[in-house]
């Protein structure tokens, strides 16, 4: 379950399609604690999902910066939780669930843990999703030491320019064409895939009927063919 490519694949699809999501069901992903907007560096962040069916089981994923998702656990309608490398426990998540609230904590976000978190839930063969939850460190600006400047004039200082963040336009566009190209690869491979499945049953089945051929050639009569024996000669 470390990679859970089928899970991830539904999530990709349900992002690129949104048709695919159900529309009885709306989750919601989101920080417990309504005053946080940013996590910090080595805090304790939790984090809860709501709209979610008491007696079906959630996965959270994060989606990191280059838009690849991560599974991170899975809650059970019992409360039992599966994490990564079907872990029933992680030294770096926690994970509960109180009714019909799941929450997942992380006990100390690091650079590593940055992106979008998403709960996902599969019922009665369909899919629900919660929007993302954006969780990013919130990056400190510094200006570098006044130097003074070779000139008549003084008291002047230039400044560093601001760093520049990058367009969530343009980054939200290559998240959908990363997730469509999934859409269209995956069912090739699937196909692909059928196809070597019946080759194999089909040769399966082929070695079973010669094994059960007698190769015995039966009479016409129904009897075993004997040879007459000759009478021995007294004398």
């Amino acid at each position: 379950m470390a990679g859970s490519p089928a899970l991830l694949l539904l999530l990709g699809l349900g992002l690129c399609c949104p048709g695919i999501q159900g529309q009885a069901y709306k989750m919601m992903a989101r920080f417990r604690d309504s005053s946080i907007t940013q996590p910090r560096l080595g805090q304790q962040l939790e984090l809860e999902c709501l709209g979610a069916r008491q007696d079906s089981g959630v996965f959270w994923v994060r989606q990191d910066k280059d838009g690849t998702l991560h599974f991170i656990v899975f809650i059970s309608a019992l409360s039992r939780t599966t994490f990564k490398g079907n872990e029933k426990t992680s030294t770096h998540f926690e994970a509960r669930k109180y009714g019909s609230v799941y929450y997942l904590v992380v006990k100390s976000f690091m650079l590593g843990d940055e992106g979008n978190y998403f709960c996902l839930m599969n019922s009665n063969q369909m899919l629900y999703f919660s929007h993302g939850q954006p969780a990013f460190i919130p990056v400190t600006i510094t200006t570098a030491p006044t130097v003074p400047a070779p000139s008549t004039q003084s008291g002047v200082t230039k400044k560093d320019p601001c760093l520049k963040t990058p367009d969530p336009e343009t980054s939200k566009e290559k998240e959908l064409n990363f997730f469509c190209n999934i859409f269209i690869w995956v069912p090739l491979s699937g196909a692909c895939l059928l196809l070597l499945i019946a080759l194999i049953v089909t040769t399966v089945l082929c070695q079973q009927t010669r094994r059960r051929r007698c190769r015995c050639k039966r009479p016409v009569n129904g009897k075993p063919n004997v040879k007459p024996s000759t009478p021995s000669q007294h004398t």
